[in-house]
């Protein structure tokens, strides 16, 4: 997959910065309220599954309306995490190839292949 600068991380934590900027909340995010933030719009995703079986949250949000409603929760989950992650100075791509490094020799894939138990019952 090519990214190009408008999916970078890079550019994307830029555009959620000039957006706060232009509207002064900066003074508002200090790292506590950008964490309970995160987790706040997180249970407003799954907000969207309450009352629904497996079956007809996949039918939801192959809607119009239900594709905007995840799309909506999953962009303010993603500002959050970009906010927090520019406040706390943490490189987030560099952290998720570090922990899918971490994930690799803890879930060898001839040992887990197929299975959803946690690494410390894999033999």
């Amino acid at each position: 997959m090519k990214k190009t600068e408008e999916q970078s991380v890079q550019a994307l934590t830029r555009a959620v910065l000039a957006f706060r900027d232009a509207r002064d909340w900066a003074q508002f995010h200090d790292l506590r309220q950008l964490m309970v933030s995160l987790n706040l719009e997180a249970a407003e995703v799954l907000e969207l599954s309450q009352w629904k079986s497996d079956a007809e949250m996949e039918a939801f949000v192959q809607t119009p309306a239900g594709h905007e409603a995840l799309s909506d929760e999953c962009a303010d989950v993603l500002a959050y995490l970009l906010l927090i992650a520019d406040r706390a100075q943490v490189d987030l791509a560099a952290a998720l190839l570090a922990k899918l490094a971490k994930n690799e020799r803890k879930y060898p894939a001839d040992k887990s292949h197929g299975r959803k138990e946690k690494y410390t019952a894999l033999k």
